[in-house]
């Protein structure tokens, strides 16, 4: 097993803050990750109150905002991976 997938089974989230721009993820181990808001598109266009009401997922394997139905993993943020509705719509990973 590679010692990026052995990170990645040690990576849970802890926290969440979003702001108009950016969603950062805190983890257990006080690392924070961060992605543009605008990879993932329900997020980007739920109010601040939907953006605040979210719940942490199979202890931290990942983030749910039920409001927008949104499901974020914290392994695809570590692998840089934006939404699938990002993609799709002619979107980049940069």
């Amino acid at each position: 097993m590679s010692s990026f997938a052995v990170e990645e089974q040690l990576a849970l989230a802890s926290g969440v803050d979003v702001s108009d721009d950016e969603l950062i993820v805190t983890l257990v181990d006080g690392r924070r990750i961060s992605a543009p808001l605008i990879w993932f598109p329900r997020l980007f266009d739920a109010s601040p109150s939907e953006r605040a009401n979210w719940r942490l997922i199979g202890d931290g394997i990942g983030v749910h905002w039920p409001d927008v139905d949104e499901d974020i993993s914290v392994s695809g943020l570590l692998k840089g991976l934006p939404s699938v509705e990002f993609r799709a719509h002619g979107g980049n990973d940069a």
